[in-house]
């Protein structure tokens, strides 16, 4: 079996990370772009504005 090429991230609002909107977005595994921190424009429709979106952890899941 082959090997994951990129990991599944979330992206938060810079300003207030602990935000109800978040993106979930993919990231190479390996490579230069693999160890730079996301940080993305995107649209925030709880303030209605654009903002700057920045990587964080994925949440634990339960089982």
């Amino acid at each position: 079996m082959a090997k994951k090429t990129s990991i599944k991230i979330r992206l938060v609002p810079e300003n207030k990370p602990d935000s109800a909107y978040y993106y979930y977005t993919k990231k190479p595994n390996a490579g230069e772009k693999a160890k730079v921190k996301l940080k993305m424009k995107k649209y925030n429709p709880v303030t209605r504005k654009h903002e700057t979106f920045v990587e964080k952890k994925l949440p634990p899941h339960s089982k």
